[in-house]
């Protein structure tokens, strides 16, 4: 298959969404979750967290504010400055999934889809339980992408709960021994296998690729 802009352009609406948001091959899948001053807790799928930086430690990831589970995480973040980054695990996925519903502002996705709020001392926002690779986020900007209508959140990392099986000394995390799945396209997931570690590269410790042996 090869298109182009203008096959794309005329390409049915679904098998283009469904086109374009695989082409970035496998994403990570997390669970966001937030809480209105009210109580009301909110969570959403999202696979578009992405690492903008370790000091500070800031994560991004994007939303449509305007649109359901966009807009209830999006207000809920203005209200308390605080959200969670959950990992999903291949145990949950299908009801991590159905978090993408469009339930009505008073229906909790916890509910809905039987996963478990759990909330550390001092910290406002929703963790899933469920889930073993958490963070507690802090809220610091909202850059607005006129392009498409959507929004890039930034957050500092308040808090970072992860088993101690699942992380070596150096710091290099096995999403593997915690059963992480990733998502491609909208609606498929995938699991994930660690397949191989290398040191930091460097010009004077490249390997000799062209002699063939890459053990």
């Amino acid at each position: 298959m090869h298109l182009t802009k203008e096959d794309l352009d005329n390409t049915e609406r679904i098998r283009r969404l469904n086109i374009i948001n695989s082409v970035t091959g496998i994403k990570p899948a997390n669970l966001i979750g937030t809480v209105s001053n009210q109580g009301q807790s909110n969570l959403a799928i999202f696979s578009s967290v992405v690492h903008l930086g370790s000091n500070p430690a800031l994560l991004g990831f994007v939303l449509r504010p305007e649109r359901d589970a966009g807009q209830h995480t999006y207000e809920n973040i203005l209200e308390t400055g605080y959200y969670t980054i959950n990992h999903v695990h291949e145990d949950f996925i299908e009801q991590a999934h159905y978090t993408s519903a469009k339930f009505k502002r008073e229906e909790s996705e916890f509910d809905q889809c039987h996963l478990t709020e759990e909330y550390l001392s001092g910290f406002q926002a929703p963790f899933v339980k469920e889930s073993s690779l958490k963070m507690g986020m802090k809220f610091l900007q909202g850059l607005p992408i006129e392009l498409n209508g959507t929004m890039l959140i930034i957050g500092q990392i308040e808090h970072l709960i992860v088993p101690d099986e699942a992380v070596d000394e150096e710091g290099h995390f096995d999403l593997s021994r915690v059963n992480d799945a990733g998502i491609s396209g909208l609606n498929t997931y995938y699991r994930l296998t660690k397949i191989g570690q290398f040191p930091y590269a460097r010009p004077q410790t490249m390997p000799d690729f062209s002699s063939g042996d890459l053990t």
